[in-house]
């Protein structure tokens, strides 16, 4: 919710100049609607009350100019936010014909299996990895281990099945040694991801131990593709602060973990917005939803035509 928040915005602001419009329309509507505004300027008001058919037939003439205005002010208004094009959700590249591949970088030293909280953090990562390779069936997933040096587990697959069964088997013990060589794993990634433009970087991880220029410096070197965290942490801790310095240093985005599927969710939708604009020549597409607004502009325009209780009196016989 959060996130559609922070992201909403109009696709056509300049739309609101139509506004001013609507209260040029609203004065004049108010100004020839009345049929008896000639003769409010010659006639003295309780005397026009009394000459017309009766007194609340002048009130009811008059709240109904009233609610007409309101009316056609409102239905103007709701145009004008439906053409302006409220938007809060990126649209498919209707260019992209495949999904682009997303390389999880896991990390597999001591620290992650760590027995200081209830669950540790590699056993976390590997659940996570179960639900996001559900997530995304069907589209290339691959898998990188890291510790004290980097190995490619899995090239980008299809088959994610397979990528969340080798994750369920990495563990400290059959890392050739420990430490923390993120940046290694950045370049066997970019080993795996060459002709994919659009494609992303995941690392999970439960803090940063390695100088920050390192995995800049790989980083840029394999072409500075999008790069996300998965923090396995809690949010107060140091470790954590350490993965959103490092993520931040890579123009990159760190996501919480969460014990629902918040975070898969919102590294799926990074991955989508950043596999769109790795495409050459294109751009972020946000998706139209101001025709949402269509149906109730219909009603209203349905309304206006309802009919008219007649006024006109029978001849008396």
């Amino acid at each position: 919710m959060n996130d559609a928040i922070s992201a909403f915005h109009f696709i056509r602001p300049w739309a609101f100049v139509l506004i001013p419009i609507a209260g040029a329309v609203a004065w004049w509507w108010k100004t020839n609607s009345d049929p008896l505004r000639g003769w409010r300027t010659q006639i003295d008001s309780d005397l026009l009350s009394a000459l017309t058919s009766d007194g609340s037939s002048a009130n009811d003439a008059w709240w109904k100019r009233e609610s007409n205005l309101v009316f056609l002010s409102a239905g103007w208004l709701l145009a004008v936010v439906a053409i302006a094009g409220p938007t809060w959700k990126v649209e498919a590249n209707p260019f992209a014909q495949d999904a682009q591949p997303l390389i999880i970088l896991l990390k597999a030293d001591e620290s992650m299996a760590s027995t200081a909280l209830t669950t540790p953090p590699l056993e976390r990562a590997k659940l996570k990895i179960a639900d996001l390779a559900s997530a995304r069936k069907g589209e290339p997933l691959g898998l990188v281990a890291y510790s004290g040096s980097a190995h490619a587990v899995l090239p980008p697959t299809e088959d994610t099945t397979v990528v969340a069964e080798m994750a369920a088997e990495i563990n400290p013990s059959i890392m050739p040694k420990s430490g923390d060589a993120l940046d290694q794993a950045i370049l066997v990634a970019g080993r795996l991801l060459e002709n994919h433009d659009g494609a992303t970087i995941l690392v999970m991880a439960d803090q940063a131990n390695l100088d920050a220029k390192q995995v800049i410096d790989a980083h840029q070197s394999i072409g500075a593709p999008a790069i996300e965290f998965l923090s396995l942490l809690p949010e107060e801790s140091q470790e954590t602060q350490s993965l959103q310095s490092l993520a931040d240093s890579l123009r990159g985005q760190r996501v919480p973990l969460t014990v629902d599927d918040r975070d898969i969710q919102s590294i799926i939708q990074f991955a989508e917005r950043r596999s769109s604009t790795g495409l050459a020549g294109e751009s972020d597409r946000w998706q139209e939803t101001g025709y949402w607004l269509s149906p109730l502009l219909a009603c209203m325009v349905a309304m206006s035509f309802r009919r008219e209780k007649s006024e006109r009196q029978e001849p008396a016989k």
